[in-house]
């Protein structure tokens, strides 16, 4: 890893295609909103998009469940779209990654569809994970494994003799069926739909659940009673250590074209495992998702910072900072919602800048944008939703579109009032156009602090130096110089020494206020 690599010190914005912008009126994004709207990531001060799933799909799980890997969904807009992106992009030096599914195809792409066809024993099916039932008549599943999404991981199909038959294996949605990394066909797809998007000018790569894709030797049961939406490290279905094969490989492939990145995401807690995934022949980059596992504490923010930081340093990897995603409650929710939870927000956001690495941020994080909680039961779309009996509602609470101008919903995201997920009626105060002119609004504190990470001198460096504090509070020297402080407690503290240059609220007398961050030189 070169130090000089763009990546090494980049901010991230993710789009969520379907809530960003809407260009042709049918109330759900696509890539020509995204190109309209690039003058706004410009002003943000972003170095690179992360665009969520665009590829073909039956939009099961909302694009993650390719049909087709090389080529873009017509509710995005089609290739021309992703051309059009591509360039409009890089004339305003802005680098495009964008989402792959490695470790499953959509129920709809032709191999799943040649697999069901062929019947048992065919070599068809070997690109998936076909097994037997067990019972005397083969009634139940292979092995206790349950979907990430809820219910069992196994689905009996019809065979083409009309009788039931085998089970397939989907560690998330049905419609999601599992690749057998084991069968060579299976890389060398994938490698050409790496290549398909690395040639036309993509700057790399997003990869879903790459602690996914290997299974071990005779798929042994899981332990009972795995949470919905989790896993831990000693889940049978995750983190093979085969999957290492896997990423070298892609790693050769990516090798090919010197600038392309490749991001994992990796839900894997132990550090020592965790950083497998960064050795040097493996990922560039690994999401590291302990921000968004606490609480506004300074204990726990100490403590996931340093524990983000000692798992990187054993391979000498990048850091990566995030607060949310789209899998991830908003910050402002998480952080007990209301004023509270938007100061709270942006003084993370400010603390998250100040860190050494990499940084992404989640569209609508510069907004300041809230999870949707009281969604109703009917719009709900996430699989989640149907698939744990209507006992877990989902992530769709943190992917309602974002509102860009207007009084009412849609708020300049689309034409239609029928927006793929409802607006709430109280975002007409969060709108980009209303928080543009406001220089002490969430926008106008994201454009400046990242105005200010990109040109100061002080964000140059890669230290990070702890220096003595309240319990309550947070204060590092970081990067080229660059002090922050965190006050976490009920009460204001002494700001340190240095000259202020920036803070998430108004200091008052050499005061750091509660639930307020500072940058100081």
């Amino acid at each position: 890893m070169s130090p000089a690599a763009w990546w090494s010190n980049a901010v991230f914005y993710q789009v969520y295609p379907r809530s960003f912008a809407d260009s042709n009126g049918d109330g759900v994004g696509d890539i020509d909103g995204l190109v309209a709207h690039l003058d706004h990531l410009e002003r943000l001060s972003v170095d690179a998009i992360w665009l969520s799933p665009v590829m073909v799909s039956p939009m099961a799980d909302h694009g993650y469940d390719v049909a087709d890997p090389r080529d873009i969904d017509p509710l995005f807009g089609g290739m021309p779209a992703i051309e059009r992106l591509i360039s409009a992009a890089h004339e305003r030096g802005i680098k495009l990654t964008m989402d792959v599914v490695p470790n499953h195809t959509s129920s709809a792409h032709p191999w799943f569809q040649a697999a069901l066809a062929a019947g048992p024993g065919t070599d068809a099916r070997e690109r998936y994970y076909f097994r037997d039932g067990l019972g005397s008549a083969g009634e139940l599943p292979p092995n206790n494994w349950t979907s990430v999404f809820g219910g069992s991981a196994w689905t009996r199909v019809v065979e083409p003799d009309g009788n039931p038959g085998q089970y397939y294996l989907h560690l998330f949605d049905t419609e999601q069926p599992d690749l057998n990394w084991e069968n060579p066909e299976v890389f060398d797809d994938f490698e050409k739909t790496l290549r398909f998007w690395l040639d036309r000018g993509v700057d790399g790569f997003r990869i879903d659940v790459a602690h996914g894709m290997a299974k071990p030797p005779g798929l042994p049961d899981a332990k009972e009673g795995v949470k919905v939406l989790s896993h831990s490290d000693d889940d049978p279905r995750f983190n093979h250590p085969s999957v290492h094969e896997v990423h070298r490989g892609i790693r050769k492939v990516v090798d090919n074209y010197p600038d392309a990145v490749t991001i994992g995401e990796v839900w894997v807690m132990d550090n020592a495992l965790w950083a497998e995934y960064l050795r040097p022949d493996e990922l560039h980059l690994g999401f590291n998702f302990r921000l968004t596992k606490i609480g506004f504490d300074a204990g726990e923010i100490r403590h996931a910072i340093d524990n983000s930081l000692a798992a990187i340093g054993i391979h000498d990897a990048v850091p990566t900072w995030t607060l949310s995603n789209h899998d991830v409650d908003r910050e402002v929710t998480r952080y007990g919602g209301g004023e509270i939870g938007l100061r709270r927000a942006r003084a993370m956001a400010l603390l998250m800048l100040a860190l050494p690495g990499t940084v992404f941020v989640y569209n609508g994080e510069e907004l300041g944008l809230p999870d949707v909680l009281d969604l109703p039961e009917e719009v709900l779309q996430d699989p989640t939703w149907e698939r744990s009996g209507h006992t877990e509602r989902g992530r769709d609470k943190c992917r309602v579109p974002l509102p860009w101008s207007g009084d009412a919903p849609p708020f300049g995201f689309s034409t239609s009032d029928d927006t793929w997920l409802p607006m709430p009626a109280e975002w007409a105060a969060l709108t980009v156009q209303k928080q543009q002119g406001d220089p002490e609004s969430t926008l106008s504190f994201f454009q400046k602090a990242l105005e200010l990470r990109r040109k100061r001198v002080e964000f140059d460096g890669v230290e990070l130096e702890w220096l003595t504090s309240p319990s309550d509070a947070v204060i590092f020297r970081a990067r080229g110089g660059l002090v922050c402080a965190l006050n976490a407690g009920e009460t204001a503290i002494p700001l340190p020494a240095g000259e202020p240059i920036f803070a998430s609220g108004p200091l008052v007398d050499g005061q750091l206020p509660p639930d307020v961050a500072a940058w100081l030189v």
